[in-house]
């Protein structure tokens, strides 16, 4: 038995941090779930969604305030104290991207969601539940492989949403003649591309604790 591995056996089971990471992943899958459902409404119907995702956004910060809170007050985690702190906000900014592109919408009162934005919402949504399957196996760090495919997954999706983030660019210069349309489109399809690639920072973070320990 390595040293690691008598280190983890004498570590006693940790009953916040875990529980601290599954909820954080759980309201991400919320809220891109809000945010998908959302540009699949009309413009009058989504208001209670995008209310429902500030909430959702503003729990995820508390999640992010009360993980750092529990670092201070103590001495052993269950991995490094920055791969802890490194995670929590790197799922925090999955968020935040996720709420901005809702914000974007609300604020310059997109009416109608081209396919690309709908495509773009969804490959979010998969790539945040692709996140919790992974957060999920922290547990037990012995699940290697269910980690690493579930981080390879979200590549993917990271490099799926960019080619439909550049596709649905030149479109709209190819096509649209409105300059506030495409400032509006452009600056929603933007964020909605950075939270995707805000997920694959989680798959990196999540792909180095997993090699560390396992």
């Amino acid at each position: 038995m390595s040293i690691n591995s008598i280190f983890q056996f004498l570590v006693p089971k940790d009953k916040k941090f875990f529980p601290l990471f599954e909820e954080a992943s759980s309201n991400l899958i919320e809220l891109a779930s809000n945010l998908h459902e959302a540009v699949n409404l009309p413009l009058k119907e989504r208001e209670i969604l995008f209310q429902k995702i500030d909430e959702l956004e503003q729990k995820g910060e508390d999640i992010t305030r009360q993980t750092n809170l529990e670092l201070s007050r103590n001495f052993i985690t269950p991995f490094d104290r920055e791969d802890i702190h490194t995670l929590i906000t790197s799922i925090d900014n999955v968020a935040d991207y996720l709420h901005g592109a809702a914000s974007r919408m609300r604020l310059y009162q997109v009416d109608k969601i081209t396919k690309s934005i709908r495509k773009m919402t969804e490959i979010n949504l998969e790539a945040c539940q692709n996140i919790d399957s992974a957060v999920k196996e922290l547990r037990n760090l012995q699940n290697f492989k269910i980690i690493k495919d579930a981080c390879s997954r979200i590549n993917k999706l990271e490099n799926k949403s960019d080619n439909v983030y550049n596709k649905a660019v030149f479109e709209i210069f190819e096509n649209e003649t409105d300059a506030k349309n495409i400032i509006k489109y452009k600056e929603v399809l933007s964020v909605l591309e950075s939270a995707t690639d805000k997920c694959k920072s989680v798959a990196n973070i999540l792909e180095s604790i997993s090699v560390k320990h396992s």
